[in-house]
């Protein structure tokens, strides 16, 4: 039996994965279904929509993070730098692309994991705000 911890988890991973397509540029589906599917996941994650989590600040959604278990923060950051990364980088939001950094930079610390397309994220990033 799946639990509501697993199937949010299951939910965060899908989102990362289609996140991580359309920041490569590999869609594979049509844009208005990505949307609709994009909108769902938030609300089925967040209970809100992704205008509602990109209006809080870093630190209001590292507490909503922490209310999860540990175990899944890494799984939560990950995304959620990709969110904001894609976000960022489409409209040229310079506020977006900070909050990336950020949740990138708590998901290598928080995974333990070298993973140089997270780093080489963190660098553009860097560039795009000087």
């Amino acid at each position: 039996m799946i639990t509501d911890k697993e199937f949010t988890l299951r939910l965060i991973r899908q989102l990362t994965q289609a996140l991580e397509k359309l920041i490569l540029d590999k869609p594979e589906e049509s844009l208005m279904q990505k949307e609709l599917d994009f909108e769902t996941l938030m609300q089925d994650i967040f209970k809100f929509d992704f205008t509602t989590l990109s209006a809080k600040s870093k630190e209001e959604i590292i507490d909503i993070v922490n209310e999860r278990q540990e175990r899944d923060h890494k799984d939560y950051y990950e995304m959620l730098g990709n969110l904001f990364y894609f976000t960022g980088r489409g409209e040229k939001n310079n506020e977006s692309l900070d909050k990336a950094k950020t949740f990138y930079e708590l998901y290598l610390q928080t995974s333990g994991i070298f993973a140089l397309p997270i780093i080489n994220r963190i660098n553009e990033i860097k560039k795009a705000l000087e």
